[in-house]
């Protein structure tokens, strides 16, 4: 007898085997070309292009243990004899359909399982949808994104009610704070009305003519108090300081120096007046401060709008934006309006207090140890932003040397109302 050829044994051990054992896992086909990898598992050849650059890390499809460097793979010819003759035996022709497999590259299989196992990778090498089919893996991963849409919907959805939550709660706080500055301005009118009524039942109970000379007094004590709860803490600006002027580190004194400063000419300086801004600014509601001038023979104090002339000389009026009350010789005081107006004062004021009531148009000067007013700016229409406005005057061989010093009238409570915007 002779011994059996070997294409007959291969038939009869492709025989022994299933058609289960001699599927390629990736494109669930039988074999063409197939090839082993290191870790035993067997793969059509063709399946494989995806790997072709040696320089990114094999990964094997069955058990996905990583081989870097991608291993060369070569035909299995005993598993391909086995695979022809199961062929032959079942009379199956070979499958061969070209499906696109990223620039350059032909995948000879109906669906790379590899590439349905990231969604980025199937968008990447751009299956064309109708060419795959509709495999138990493919099936999964269309479920498993539509669980990720639906999961960033809700997230999505999440993000909305957040941001709408927000807006709601943005508007709560500016509704509360509108009524917290209504609720401050209503109980500093109250207090006003308590001690005026305060006063009038003093008054039901002696009225006496000394009591009824004491009113008038006592009645503008109590108005410069409430006054004074709008104090505002303001401190002078160097960038707009004269280069003759001399201030103090804190920024609260000032005077005329008689010697001109090495300092830039920025264009807010005041080149040609010896004048200074506060550094403070204010575009709505009301503000107080208090300057001492005690020993000064002359200086100028108000606001001015931002955009007063700081290079040429000055006309202080409210046409050019500035409502200032001047001392000039020692003794002659002038609210400088449209025409001036002279102001005649029983004694000069020590400390002088300037109150801004930016909607009402008013600016009102007061002689703070005497709780008299001076004089007020009414009727007026600010449309920019004010300043203080400070002007020490001239040294005058140290006859005005005294500095000018803000002195801020700290309110009862400790607290200032309406700072500058």
């Amino acid at each position: 007898s002779s011994f059996p050829s070997q294409s007959s044994n291969m038939a009869a051990a492709a025989r022994l085997l299933t058609e289960d054992q001699l599927l390629c896992s990736v494109c669930l086909d039988v074999f063409t070309d197939p090839v082993s990898t290191p870790c035993g598992h067997n793969f059509c050849k063709a399946c494989m292009c995806k790997y072709a650059d040696p320089d990114v890390p094999f990964q094997c499809p069955v058990c996905m243990k990583m081989l870097y460097p991608k291993p060369e793979l070569q035909v299995n010819t005993l598993i391909s004899e086995m695979v022809d003759a199961f062929r032959r035996s079942e009379q199956r022709p070979g499958r061969r359909v070209e499906v696109l497999h990223g620039e350059g590259f032909k995948l000879m299989a109906i669906v790379c399982m590899v590439c349905l196992s990231l969604l980025w990778d199937f968008m990447k090498f751009n299956h064309p949808l109708e060419e795959i089919s509709k495999g138990e893996k493919l099936v999964k991963m269309e479920a498993e994104i539509q669980q990720m849409i639906e999961e960033i919907r809700l997230k999505i959805e999440e993000l909305k009610r957040s941001v709408e939550l927000d807006e709601k709660q943005r508007q709560t706080e500016l509704q509360a704070e509108g009524f917290i500055r209504k609720m401050e301005q209503d109980i500093r009118e109250l207090k006003k009305r308590k001690m005026e009524v305060e006063l009038l039942s003093v008054l039901q109970l002696e009225e006496t003519a000394e009591m009824k000379e004491k009113l008038p007094k006592m009645v503008a004590r109590v108005e410069l108090r409430r006054i004074q709860s709008y104090a505002v803490d303001v401190t002078f600006d160097p960038d707009t300081a004269n280069p003759y002027l001399v201030l103090s580190d804190d920024g609260k004194q000032v005077h005329d120096s008689d010697v001109r400063q090495k300092l830039p000419d920025n264009p807010e300086r005041f080149s040609y007046c010896i004048n200074v801004l506060g550094e403070q600014s204010f575009s709505s509601g009301r503000f107080y401060f208090e300057v001492q001038v005690k020993g000064k023979t002359e200086w100028t104090l108000g606001v001015a709008t931002e955009s007063t002339n700081r290079k040429a000389q000055i006309t202080l009026s409210p046409r050019d934006g500035f409502w200032t009350v001047r001392l000039r010789d020692g003794y002659e005081y002038k609210a400088k309006a449209d025409p001036d107006v002279a102001l005649s004062l029983r004694s000069g004021p020590e400390k002088v207090g300037v109150f801004v009531d930016y909607e009402r148009g008013w600016v009102s000067f007061y002689d703070v140890s005497a709780a008299a007013l001076i004089y007020s700016f009414t009727g007026c229409s600010f449309t920019q932003k004010l300043r203080p406005f400070f002007s020490p005057g001239l040294n005058d061989d140290g006859r005005n040397s005294a500095p000018l010093i803000i002195t801020t009238h700290f309110p009862p409570n400790g607290t200032f109302f309406n700072r500058g915007q």
